[in-house]
């Protein structure tokens, strides 16, 4: 299984993936391409260390969304790769529908929630502000929903009563690195 993975930011998800795929706990997928929509992520830097091509890609005009000229260039992008499996991991833009269409079926993408509680931005925060007990993470299928698509898999983190953000996102952020990577060695399996 051929694997894409974009990213926006430091890469924490895509060390992940790529730790696990140097262990062999990737089963029979292989990351074979890293996109970012931000030419100085960290996400980047991960190419040389584990000997993956990373390309950054313009995604111009719009800032929260990828649309026209932009979406063209990471549909070429990704498609030049030949992915069997594309990987949201941290990639801050709203797919529309002509990158959904191109890659349908073959799109996951991590979220640091239980969905369907706490879709779109922030979701560890808005889990926190609201006092719940138990949160986690969630591996769904993309789908023109913001974070509505069909649930793969989640993982449950508790939340302790001496927990503050950065002590929850920490405990969410380990549960995400080993969901992600287990998730995508199932689906390899398939």
């Amino acid at each position: 299984m051929r694997i894409v993975i974009l990213g926006s930011g430091r890469g924490s998800n895509a060390e992940a993936i790529l730790t696990a795929q140097q262990a062999g706990r990737l089963g029979r997928a292989r990351v074979v391409q890293i996109l970012s929509d931000k030419p100085d992520a960290g996400i980047l830097g991960l190419g040389a260390r584990f000997g993956v091509p990373a390309t950054y890609v313009d995604p111009a005009p719009f800032k929260t969304k990828l649309e026209g000229e932009g979406e063209s260039r990471f549909i070429a992008a990704v498609q030049a790769a030949e992915p069997d499996l594309v990987v949201l991991a941290g990639f801050m833009r709203v797919l529309k529908p002509g990158f959904l269409n191109a890659f349908a079926g073959k799109i996951i993408n991590l979220h640091p929630s239980l969905l369907p509680s706490f879709p779109g931005l922030d979701g560890i925060g808005q889990a926190f502000r609201r006092g719940v007990k138990v949160t986690g993470c969630t591996v769904h299928y993309v789908t023109l929903e913001v974070d509505g698509g069909p649930i793969l898999d989640q993982a449950v983190v508790r939340v302790g009563p001496t927990d503050t953000l950065d002590s929850l996102a920490q405990k969410v952020h380990a549960a995400e690195h080993a969901l992600l990577p287990a998730v995508i060695a199932c689906l390899s399996e398939k």
